[in-house]
């Protein structure tokens, strides 16, 4: 029975070998039609890619576009803070907040008589200028530090109900953090949430006071073209701290914040801020006075229905 299995295995190696193939299929075209296409062009729907468009996805700007962040971003996808303020305006302030707020802590018994009150408005600003730099755009200084100095300034802040010398000795604790930070220290803490929680860490009440702040400086270095012209940096940094502060007041978790009406005087507020800012970079003296007063304007109708 091996033999002949043997005699083709021989017959293969030696005429080069057999090739047995089986006949090809015969199908019928009609019962095909339904399952091939009878042309590549028939199977691909509007034209056919070209070599050099194949392997490219969606742009980067695109997806960022239609994912905006939930509250950090527009519907456009731009930054809520993009609102032609300076990085430097925001660098300025802290330092100069960080001056008053050291020189109202000097001694425990001007602290309790009332001097806990201005501390705990420097810094609940404080800490809410440090949550923007958190999302802000662009470079800016103490970044990196920006997300703990919020939280530890912001629990001091919601502590400082008191002149105790326990709270005292708390807040000298945040001055001593502040000069590490603004001297390039850093500040040595646990990591903090990127994210922030504005319910906990900025105050309508006193936001509304620094806002008042703010105007009021802005108006004295707006008085007259004279001044102006002297105090253009001033008005420049105080018009874009109140720009900012107007976006600051319509975050989430603060007070109002869903309330259509109040939106509306803060993106006021923010708009005349702008304003206030182009006016002095282009030497527009005779708009800036009315900017001003626009600003006032805001203000007091927000004061009247929202105090």
């Amino acid at each position: 029975m091996r033999r002949p299995f043997a005699w083709l295995m021989s017959l293969a190696i030696l005429g080069g070998g057999i090739v047995v193939s089986a006949p090809p299929p015969d199908f019928d075209p009609d019962e095909v039609r339904s399952v091939f296409f009878e042309s590549l062009d028939d199977a691909i729907r509007g034209q056919r890619p070209k070599l050099g468009e194949m392997g490219t996805g969606p742009s980067t700007a695109k997806s960022k576009a239609t994912n905006p962040s939930a509250d950090s971003g527009n519907n456009d996808g731009t930054s809520v803070w993009n609102v032609g303020a300076d990085a430097v305006s925001l660098e300025d302030e802290i330092k100069r907040l960080r001056l008053r707020f050291e020189q109202g802590i000097t001694t425990p018994g001007a602290f309790r008589s009332g001097g806990y009150q201005d501390a705990r408005l420097d810094l609940t600003v404080l800490a809410t200028w440090f949550a923007v730099i958190n999302e802000f755009e662009g470079d800016v200084r103490w970044k990196d530090d920006a997300a703990v100095a919020r939280d530890v300034l912001a629990r001091t802040a919601r502590n400082t109900q008191s002149g105790t010398i326990q709270v005292y000795n708390e807040v000298k604790k945040r001055a001593a953090d502040l000069q590490d930070l603004v001297s390039g220290s850093g500040l040595a803490a646990a990591k903090a949430d990127p994210d922030n929680d504005w319910a906990t860490i900025a105050d309508r009440v006193p936001l509304m006071r620094y806002a008042e702040q703010l105007l009021d400086d802005l108006s004295d270095a707006t008085s007259d073209v004279a001044t102006a012209k002297e105090e253009a940096e001033v008005a420049s940094r105080n018009a874009d701290l109140i720009a900012l502060l107007g976006v600051v007041l319509t975050r989430e978790g603060l007070d109002e914040a869903d309330d259509p009406d109040y939106v509306e005087l803060a993106e006021a507020m923010t708009n005349a801020g702008r304003s206030v800012k182009q006016a002095v970079r282009q030497d527009r003296w005779g708009d800036l006075r009315s900017a001003v007063g626009e600003i006032s304007k805001t203000c007091a109708n927000c004061h009247e229905q929202y105090r």
